[in-house]
């Protein structure tokens, strides 16, 4: 008897102890407007550490779904609370990178969280971060 209660005991502690720790996570959806055709893709590339904002392969997630013409969306699901923000871009020609030109210049369509728009450089993390706390959506518009 006394295992029996042990046991039970042991169990409600743990059951209790994971409510606990259960870490409180959100949904992020993302509209981008302005897209001018459905060729391609678009890509959605989230990122979570300023260190590497805008550097390839160095996303906290990435999506890609197909293009249409005016808007689309996509959500990234169970995001931890804290500061985020986001590049896209339309890869019309399906080669799954953003074409630039000689200058480094974005050749194709992208859009930038808290919709910047760049003057003479990437922005920086700071400037297009935003902050989770609960479920969000942010209108995005690209920039042709």
């Amino acid at each position: 008897m006394k295992r029996t209660s042990f046991w039970v005991f042991a169990m409600v502690c743990m059951y209790c102890f994971s409510s606990f720790c259960t870490i409180q996570t959100y949904d992020l959806r993302v509209n981008v407007s302005g897209i001018s055709s459905a060729k391609g893709l678009v890509e959605f590339a989230l990122y979570k550490n300023p260190a590497v904002f805008t550097q390839e392969g160095k996303t906290y997630r990435l999506a890609r779904t197909e293009a249409q013409k005016g808007t689309v969306s996509f959500t990234f699901k169970n995001l931890e609370e804290g500061k985020y923000a986001i590049v896209v871009y339309h890869d019309e020609n399906h080669n799954k990178i953003c074409d630039k030109n000689f200058f480094g210049i974005p050749t194709e369509a992208y859009a930038f969280s808290n919709n910047i728009r760049p003057k003479l450089s990437v922005p920086g993390f700071d400037e297009c971060a935003i902050k989770l706390q609960q479920d969000r959506s942010i209108d995005i518009k690209m920039i042709y």
